[in-house]
């Protein structure tokens, strides 16, 4: 009979304690980062136009929010999101109209030092960017409406304290889009960005 309780009094300080380390270190972390987005602009020349006459697309910093999802110490999986973002489209370097895109993307990370003060990690994933209210001049083309690429990341994390963290990110993605002008393919739009930012994190 002692040894049944005292099992069960072990079992009750450990389930006592694991209760304890999972209201100490919650599963989910958020993100807000100011984000610079820098296209590659590797677009195709417009047919019909000139061999040194491509689209490209401008530059710009926004904000992002990330939640992120720890199943272990070191797997988690990431989501960033923005709100729709408006960039203007160039054509040999002058303005030819504009258009908006929403890029959530989803990656899972690894991170190397869970329990260090500065936390490196990478990750992998996948894109899917909507593309809309395109605003483009007559006779310059129209773009598809959505676009779903790969995506990578390196960042690292600098821990203030067991909830607050600073963030330094590093992403590429892939982000392109077909160019038509009446049903046919005039060039290709390779946005494809990197996109540094930097910001705080709070682990719940």
């Amino acid at each position: 009979m002692k040894k049944i309780v005292m099992a069960i009094a072990l079992a009750s300080i450990g389930f006592t304690a694991t209760q304890a380390m999972a209201q100490e270190q919650s599963p989910w972390q958020v993100r807000a980062r100011l984000v610079n987005i820098a296209p590659a602009n590797g677009s195709d020349p417009v047919a019909g136009v000139g061999a040194a006459d491509r689209i490209s697309v401008d530059s710009k910093e926004i904000p992002e929010v990330d939640f992120t999802y720890y199943f272990t110490p070191n797997w988690s999986a990431e989501l960033i999101l923005t709100y729709p973002q408006k960039h203007d489209v160039k054509l040999d370097g002058v303005i030819i109209g504009s258009f908006k895109h929403l890029p959530p993307t989803l990656t899972a990370q690894y991170h190397f030092a869970p329990d260090a003060k500065i936390n490196p990690y990478i990750g992998a994933g996948i894109n899917y960017t909507r593309i809309s209210d395109v605003n483009l001049l007559k006779g310059t083309g129209d773009l598809e409406n959505s676009s779903v690429g790969l995506a990578v990341q390196a960042g690292i994390d600098f821990k203030l304290d067991k909830n607050w963290s600073l963030n330094l990110d590093v992403k590429k993605v892939q982000i392109r889009s077909d160019v038509m002008i009446n049903g046919s393919k005039v060039s290709a739009v390779k946005v494809d960005p990197w996109l540094v930012g930097i910001g705080v994190g709070y682990r719940f």
